[in-house]
């Protein structure tokens, strides 16, 4: 196999391992759910969880833990996505070939779509602790986790609407990905 068919291999993995810490769509809150779920499922890279998991296993990692951090990572871009395309920042209407949450389940649902992620994010990572051998690294992780996420997305978002950080990033949360093979 060559690089490409490796690598297509990987994403595909990764995004059934992502996909399984998702919400079910029932309940009161089967609308706000849905349009979560839909942002979510809606393709990319899934660069970030890849890497991560990646990382993990370079340094030695073989639990279980790591996933809730993988779909936690890609839980805080997918909400930064959502927050980037709504009226008040970009207005787009379109990313990756489809319709945006705001344009599919309307603007305040797109807005209750991502700070539901940004939340979901943090439950998912936090969930880590029911499945592992070793809480103390999962604890790190989850420090590491919330000071050097949450905030940094929200300065991004802020940034970058009236200047161009979109490289700086793209790379910065690409990164963030190497340090939980560390933990």
């Amino acid at each position: 196999m060559n690089f490409k068919q490796i690598l297509d291999e990987k994403v595909k993995q990764t995004e059934k391992i992502i996909v399984n810490y998702l919400p079910e769509e029932t309940g009161y809150q089967k609308n706000v759910i849905e349009a979560i779920n839909y942002s979510f499922k809606s393709g990319g890279k899934r660069l970030r969880p890849l890497f991560m998991k990646s990382f993990y296993e370079l340094f030695g990692g073989n639990g279980k833990e790591i996933e809730y951090f993988m779909a936690a990572i890609e839980m805080i871009h997918t909400y930064s996505l959502i927050h980037d395309d709504l009226p008040a920042m970009d207005n787009d209407d379109y990313r990756r070939g489809r319709k945006t949450t705001h344009v599919v389940y309307g603007e305040a649902m797109g807005i209750l779509a991502g700070d539901g992620l940004l939340n979901l994010a943090f439950e998912t990572a936090a969930a880590a602790f029911n499945d592992t051998d070793n809480p103390y690294r999962v604890g790190k992780a989850i420090i590491f986790f919330t000071l050097h996420t949450s905030l940094f997305f929200i300065y991004s978002l802020s940034v970058y609407t009236f200047m161009h950080t979109l490289q700086l990033y793209d790379f910065s949360t690409f990164t963030q990905s190497f340090p939980y093979g560390l933990m």
